[in-house]
């Protein structure tokens, strides 16, 4: 009997091994996407001059659609053909990402990579917040501790920021709400039985990429960018092209790794990137970038 125990507690543990290596390649991957990004839009918002971050944005949700739209014709993946209580399902989660999605881009246009790094960590402790009162979810404090000490850090890293941008900052702790609430509510609509990982995606994109079209088109953002006069220039149009690829790989990435661990694991691996040593390599300085 003892030995028939032993054997069915290493069979249960060698069961956990996947779902553990499954968490932290989720992490991992969503970690990757998320630095990635942030320098690609860097590039395009600050090197070329793009002027129009909404745009960007819509690129970002139309790359979403027509990858998740053909997977799903090609039954590679699956999710709930459209019916009139999916809006009801979604709610709040279209305003969040649109919310999250352009105040990322337009913070990122603002901020040197170092001090938007920086002041992303806010995501974390209004994460832990909002899982507590949506969720229910208790923390131990050992982890409030963990996450307040993070505060702390970026409060003192911050205040030695020279380059004082108040637009940027509003902007990033917009992002850094956004962001907290969007993982949340993201973690509570992800049931397998209702939408699932890929009808959250598909249609939070659907629902918003009109509207977000229409602001960018009756604000003369959409101008500017039809205007823009580096839609010639081949490296310019693969970056755009790359940052909607990414921007994809992103919003998957984020609920994969919500879906697989809490939205307070996915809010600490987002804000993990050493955004100083990308800074002076990609652009060759150590001062922020001026749009």
């Amino acid at each position: 009997m003892k030995a028939d125990g032993q054997a069915e507690g290493a069979e249960l543990d060698a069961a956990r091994l996947p779902s553990r290596a499954v968490k932290l390649l989720s992490a991992l991957f969503y970690g990757i996407c998320s630095f990635l990004i942030v320098l690609v839009n860097k590039a395009l918002l600050t090197t070329y001059g793009f002027p129009s971050p909404i745009v960007l944005g819509i690129g970002q949700m139309a790359a979403t659609i027509m990858i998740l739209y053909v997977s799903k014709l090609n039954k590679l993946i699956h999710f709930p053909d459209f019916d009139k209580k999916i809006p009801v399902k979604l709610f709040p989660l279209p305003l969040l990402y649109v919310g999250n999605h352009i105040s990322g881009l337009w913070s990122t246009s603002k901020l040197s990579l170092p001090m938007f790094t920086v002041l992303r960590k806010f995501t974390i402790p209004l994460t832990l917040l909002l899982e507590t009162i949506i969720l229910g979810k208790q923390y131990s404090l050992s982890i409030i501790v963990s996450v307040f000490a993070i505060v702390i850090g970026a409060l003192i890293a911050a205040g030695s920021d020279l380059a004082f941008n108040l637009e940027g900052y509003i902007f990033v702790f917009l992002n850094d709400i956004f962001t907290a609430a969007n993982g949340v509510y993201t973690k509570q609509k992800m049931d397998p039985k209702e939408l699932g990982k890929y009808g959250v995606l598909f249609y939070n994109a659907c629902f918003m990429i009109i509207p977000t079209f229409i602001i960018s088109a009756s604000t003369g953002d959409l101008q500017q960018a039809t205007k823009f006069n580096q839609w010639k220039n081949v490296l310019f149009v693969i970056q755009f092209l790359l940052s909607c690829f990414l921007g994809f790989l992103l919003m998957y990435a984020t609920v994969l790794c919500s879906y697989y661990n809490s939205a307070l694991t996915t809010a600490v691996v987002g804000a993990i990137k050493y955004g100083r040593w990308f800074e002076i390599f990609l652009f060759n300085t150590k001062q922020p970038i001026k749009t």
